[in-house]
């Protein structure tokens, strides 16, 4: 495949993790030659960023799905590597996408149940997969990077929040006076949305002055199910459906910090719509944390994307 160009058809397989989708290209996507994946993950993003939003927008697609191209890794002890990418861009690292794909390698028979190395574009990745649905993943290094950072929000005022690395820049939210709940589902889209815009306008960015592109708010959950409940806003505007991986990874690094939570103390995270992560942590040198994250994903899908040259929304609707 040349660049602006599409097969005629890609092989994928589906699947959804607490309720979030992941799409695992698995036959059919760009050669994006060998080596480093943050380079292979660079000419995607350059040469086949149309390739991406075929996959992944409506008419083939919709905002909610994380998509993962499957790739050879570069480290030989790996079993695969991947690109997650959604519909706004590319991604460093995806929990709950990550959890979809192993579990779509099981479901191929490329893998059995046990240890697995997986590749990422933010490092290599530790999995255990516990059976056809369960998979713990051992996150890249996570840490807290800043504690009360204050942005005025237009129509909020002043919100308060914590910045933070878990695979993703995040900006969570504990006090916000929001109702975490489904039925709350348009505030919460305007009120994370009016966050995200505000730390723009502010200039407030992680250390290498990266966009904080993730938005979590945090509240109450009923105390036998989880610890906490959360609503994430993710790049494309989307909200996680699952208590999202890598939020989940931050919010472990930020109790962490302020010393809310021990070192292989169990923590369950909920979604909005209800589904869990369990969540532990090993401490790492300095203030870095390698977070485990457990959840459950299901195959709920399998087949071909068609791509023909004369539909008009053949790359789809950007």
């Amino acid at each position: 495949m040349s660049p602006a160009q599409l097969p005629a058809e890609i092989e994928i397989v589906d699947s959804h993790t607490g309720g979030e989708p992941t799409r695992v290209v698995i036959a059919g996507g760009p050669d994006l030659g060998s080596g480093n994946l943050l380079l292979r993950r660079e000419r995607f993003r350059r040469e086949f960023d149309h390739f991406r939003s075929a996959v992944i927008n409506e008419p083939r697609g919709s905002d909610v799905v994380v998509g993962a191209l499957l790739l050879p890794p570069e480290d030989p002890r790996c079993v695969a590597g991947t690109i997650f990418f959604n519909n706004a861009g590319y991604l460093g690292m995806c929990g709950h996408g990550t959890i979809g794909l192993l579990v779509t390698l099981l479901y191929l028979g490329k893998i059995q149940p046990g240890e697995h190395l997986l590749e990422t574009p933010v490092g290599v990745v530790k999995t255990l997969v516990h059976d056809s649905e369960t998979v713990t993943v051992e996150n890249v290094p996570s840490y807290r990077w800043a504690e009360q950072v204050a942005v005025d929000v237009p129509g909020l005022g002043k919100v308060v929040g914590e910045v933070a690395w878990g695979g993703n820049w995040f900006f969570l939210v504990r006090e916000h006076g929001e109702t975490i709940a489904l039925s709350n589902l348009d505030r919460l889209l305007e009120v994370t949305r009016r966050i995200k815009q505000a730390l723009l306008d502010g200039g407030i960015r992680g250390p290498a002055g990266e966009e904080l592109d993730h938005i979590e708010l945090f509240g109450p959950a009923d105390p036998a199910k989880a610890d906490s409940r959360n609503f994430v806003l993710c790049p494309g505007g989307a909200y996680d459906r699952s208590p999202c991986g890598t939020g989940t990874s931050a919010k472990l690094a930020c109790l962490a910090a302020a010393g809310k939570l021990a070192p292989g103390q169990r923590w369950r995270q909920e979604s909005v719509i209800g589904s869990v992560f369990e969540a532990s942590y090993q401490r790492q040198e300095g203030e870095k944390i390698i977070p485990q994250i457990t959840g459950r994903a299901w195959v709920c899908g399998a087949g071909k994307l068609l791509f023909h040259s004369r539909d008009p929304f053949q790359q789809g609707i950007r």
